[in-house]
């Protein structure tokens, strides 16, 4: 019939606004089954590329294949079908190695975030391929890769300026040294993850950008001079250092200022935390919402004092197991941390059981709870618009 127009006649930027706009992830799937036209505008269109063995979840439409193991020709080939992905996360593919990453050099220019968790065979030349062909990289995680040195963090740094997010946890061989090449030369750095990483103190943070507002160094072996490093930038809001392994005389966190924006902080397990440094805490870092003190036995009287007149933003406080949270110390977050709606709280010996009706009574608007849980907003690690 003369005149008469199907959907085939539509231009290709409006089929890829509809692609956009389909709200089922199958339909996101099946809509390149209709024709070669169609499955070319859904290969341009797409953004993220995952994998099942992902331990990542990135956000739709992604591509989920039905490989446990992607090998280097078929991470090519899928690479060259998906030329303007955002987003690629080869977490779990262990038989991934340096090799299999050379094609980024051709198809990674506007890549922006890339997970590489467990991704045991990527070596510093990998973190080089990655440096020379992803220049827009702003998140890249490297959990337990283990072969990962200092040299390879130096070239990332150099190749991809724009970083913002960096997951380092696990990665035995780094250091302090290639820690301060890439806080050097990212300047944008907002997330940083170090747990486990037995080789940093925490020096390698020294002169760090303000843009630096989350720290995890879970499990290190940090110095107080390394604490002064994290937080040097003045920026930081987010700090997680439990279980640090200092000596239990002094206290090693006295004269150290920490951030006046500081919002979520966890001490667990950091027994020599003493009552000066937790005085000036509470008395330097006014927005604090959530601070976790769970078996921080040097905190005495003094110290609840100080939490109960100083933090009234406070909202989340953890004392589980704290051997010296006496009645009075109870008394005292009862008295103040006017914004307290949680108390994680067990194992406290030198509570009594009065001490803790009375708590109760007063302060009706806080829930007890007993298991330890850090709430831990889920932009804080990739807010890649802010």
């Amino acid at each position: 019939m003369e005149g008469f127009t199907s959907i085939m006649h539509l231009p290709d930027d409006c089929l890829a606004f509809i692609f956009h706009r389909l709200n089922s992830s199958i339909d996101h799937q099946s809509f390149g089954l209709t024709c070669r036209r169609w499955l070319n505008i859904q290969n341009l269109n797409r953004r993220s590329l995952q994998f099942q063995c992902s331990f990542t979840i990135l956000n739709p439409p992604t591509l989920s294949t039905n490989h446990f193991c992607v090998q280097a020709s078929q991470l090519h080939r899928l690479l060259s079908r998906f030329r303007h992905l955002e987003s690629l996360s080869l977490s779990g593919c262990t038989d991934i190695t340096d090799s299999g990453l050379t094609c980024l050099q051709s198809y990674g220019s506007n890549l922006q975030n890339l997970h590489l968790d467990c991704c045991s065979n990527v070596t510093d030349y990998g973190l080089s391929l990655i440096a020379c062909g992803c220049p827009l990289l702003m998140a890249i995680s490297l959990y337990r890769c283990l072969k990962i040195t200092d040299n390879g963090l130096e070239t990332l740094g150099n190749g991809c300026l724009s970083l913002k997010h960096v997951n380092l946890s696990y990665c035995s061989q780094i250091s302090d040294k290639g820690l301060e090449a890439l806080v050097q030369k990212c300047h944008q750095l907002q997330a940083v993850k170090i747990s486990n990483c037995d080789g940093i103190a925490g020096v390698g943070f020294e002169g760090c950008s303000e843009t630096l507002a989350y720290v995890e160094a879970d499990s290190c072996k940090l110095t107080p001079e390394g604490i002064k490093g994290i937080v040097s930038g003045g920026g930081l809001e987010y700090l997680n250092v439990s279980c640090l392994s200092w000596s239990p005389f002094g206290d090693p966190l006295a004269g150290i200022g920490f951030s006046s924006n500081l919002k979520f902080l966890n001490f667990r397990m950091c027994r020599a935390v003493c009552d000066a440094s937790i005085g000036a805490i509470a008395e330097g870092c006014p927005l604090l919402q959530e601070w976790n003190l769970a078996l921080c036995h040097e905190v005495k009287l003094s110290g609840w004092r100080a939490i109960g007149l100083n933090c009234q933003n406070l909202e989340r406080l953890h004392v589980n197991r704290c051997r010296n949270l006496c009645d009075l110390g109870l008394q005292s977050i009862q008295n103040g941390c006017k914004s307290l709606s949680i108390l994680y709280m067990n194992g406290c010996v030198r509570l009594s059981a009065t001490a803790i009706e009375l708590f109760k009574c007063h302060r009706a608007d806080v829930k007890i709870k007993e298991v330890e849980i850090m709430s831990i907003n889920p932009n804080w690690e990739y807010r890649l618009n802010s």
